[in-house]
C-alpha cells in the first residue's frame, strides 16, 4: 500500500500533536516508535481515518483521502484498527464482538459471519472463548479477539496502537506471535509499539517520531544498527538500557 503524508499537522486546542509530517513509501510492515507525546497515536488515527488533520493531505495508493462521512465509510472497510485497550463491547460475547462488523457494516448473513468468526477463533486458539464476555477472559485473550475482529473483514491494512502495552509478558508474546503470522501471510501492518524486538525483527521498516514530526525512517535493521540522529540514539539507549 502506497502511503503519503504531505505536510500533515494536527492541533488540539492549544496543543500540537503533529507538525509538518512528511512521509512517502510503500508500506508492508511498519513500526512507529518514539517517546510519549511525540504524536505516534495521532498519526495512526489519521491514517485510520478516525480523526482528520488540521492541515495537510493523506494519500493512499495515490488518491487523497477525504475525511467526509461517505469517503470514510468506504475507507473503513479496507482498514482494521486495534487499540491499546482492546475496544471490545463489554456486554457482548467474543462471538458477538467479531460478527457485529460483518453483519452491520458489510451486510453479511449472520450464518456466514459466525462461520468466519469460528474459523478465526479456531486458528488463534480462542474457540473455548467464543461464548465468554470480555471480563471472563485474560488480557491476552481479549486482545486476540480484538485482532480477530479487525481481520475478519479482510482489511488491506491493519493498524495497531500499542496492542501489548497493558499485557503481561506471556500474553505479549502470544499477541506478537499472532501478528507476525498475519504479516507473513501478506497482511500489511502499521504498529505503534514499545516492543523494540518486534519492531526490529518483525517489521520491515521503522519510523521514529519525536517532537511531533518524523526524525528518522528506514529499514528496521539499519535504523537500529546505525541511528543517524542523536535523538534516536538517546531514545534507544534509554529504552534498551534494562533489556537482558
Amino acid at each position: 500500500m502506497n502511503v503519503e503524508f504531505k505536510a500533515i499537522s494536527k492541533y488540539f486546542q492549544d496543543q500540537t500533536a503533529l507538525e509538518n509530517v512528511n512521509f512517502h513509501d510503500d508500506v508492508s510492515s511498519l513500526a512507529i516508535i518514539g517517546p510519549s507525546g511525540g504524536g505516534k497515536s495521532t498519526l495512526l488515527r489519521i491514517m485510520g481515518g478516525l480523526i482528520s488533520p488540521s492541515h495537510g493531505e493523506l494519500l493512499v495508493d495515490g488518491r487523497q483521502l477525504r475525511f467526509d462521512r461517505k469517503s470514510l465509510q468506504a475507507y473503513h472497510k479496507k482498514v482494521g484498527f486495534v487499540f491499546q485497550s482492546n475496544g471490545l463491547f463489554e456486554h457482548m460475547t467474543a462471538l458477538e464482538n467479531v460478527t457485529l462488523p460483518l453483519v452491520q457494516s458489510l451486510g453479511m448473513d449472520r450464518k456466514e459471519a459466525v462461520h468466519i468468526a469460528d474459523s478465526l477463533f479456531e486458528r488463534f486458539g480462542l474457540h473455548d472463548q467464543r461464548s465468554k464476555h470480555p471480563y471472563q477472559m485474560s488480557g491476552g485473550q481479549q486482545q486476540r479477539v480484538s485482532i480477530a475482529r479487525a481481520v475478519s473483514v479482510k482489511p488491506v491494512l491493519l493498524l495497531l496502537d500499542e496492542p501489548t502495552s497493558a499485557l503481561d509478558p506471556e500474553y505479549t508474546a502470544d499477541v506478537l506471535d499472532m501478528l507476525r503470522e498475519l504479516q507473513k501471510e501478506g497482511l500489511k501492518t502499521m504498529i505503534v509499539t514499545h516492543e523494540m524486538g518486534f519492531a526490529k525483527h518483525a517489521c520491515e521498516k521503522l519510523l521514529f517520531l519525536s517532537h511531533h514530526t518524523v526524525v528518522e525512517y528506514g529499514y528496521s535493521n539499519d535504523v537500529f544498527k546505525n541511528p543517524k540522529t542523536h535523538e534516536l540514539q538517546s531514545f534507544l539507549d534509554l529504552v534498551l538500557e534494562w533489556k537482558v
